[in-house]
């Protein structure tokens, strides 16, 4: 993987402010330009897996639309063990605190909302290594079942964890990167959150390549 080009490549479109622009001002638009700025990121994506020589789109807001709302099932199908065992841990919190106020009760609650938070703290990485390929996966496929394929998708990550531990450090990078517009007040800070998701599109698209030639090594 090419970390540093994930970061440059933007650049090198001759049209880059034009299409970072376009789709910064449509991620302004309620839920619907969040939905088309995730799915443009993934149009990134599938131009690199697809080794586009332009890797940066325009926006296609139809197109942009659907792959971001695939997205967003995607991964809230990914986090419903999170939010299910929240829901659990919400509701026997709120039972054993209406029942009783012994020290042995609140240790018990003390424990189990540690171990709750363990369990997202390591749940919460592991989907930041999986989800990645799982987007990929979807992208070259084109079918919104591929993003669930969980063998195919675990099948990715472990051929080359070593390239999504690298996407993983590059949306912890990118995440630092987002806000740094601010200093540049609203339009600087809208601008440079797109770059940063058009930053994390590339990384997705190399991973997946990197794992799929590695797969292909070790198959052969």
């Amino acid at each position: 993987m090419d970390f540093g080009l994930a970061f440059s490549y933007v650049f090198q479109d001759k049209d880059w402010l034009r299409k970072v622009g376009i789709v910064a001002l449509i991620s302004l638009i309620p839920i619907l330009g969040q939905l088309v700025l995730i799915g443009w990121s993934l149009n990134v994506t599938k131009r690199v897996i697809d080794r586009h020589p332009e890797p940066l789109p325009d926006v296609d807001f139809g197109g942009d639309l659907g792959r971001g709302f695939s997205a967003f099932v995607i991964g809230f199908v990914y986090s419903l063990p999170i939010t299910l065992f929240a829901l659990v841990f919400g509701i026997l919190d709120s039972v054993v605190a209406g029942q009783s106020n012994s020290d042995a009760v609140r240790t018990m609650m003390a424990i189990l909302s540690l171990c709750f938070g363990l369990f997202v703290f390591i749940y919460g990485i592991a989907m930041a290594i999986v989800l990645p390929a799982a987007y990929g996966n979807y992208v070259a496929k084109g079918s919104l079942g591929a993003g669930f394929a969980l063998g195919e998708v675990f099948g990715l990550v472990r051929a080359n964890i070593g390239a999504y531990l690298i996407v993983l450090l590059g949306t912890f990078v990118a995440g630092l990167i987002a806000p740094l517009g601010t200093i540049l007040c609203i339009i600087g800070a809208i601008l440079t959150y797109a770059y940063s998701v058009a930053v994390m599109g590339h990384l997705y698209g190399q991973a997946y390549n990197a794992a799929t030639q590695n797969k292909a090594v070790l198959a052969g």
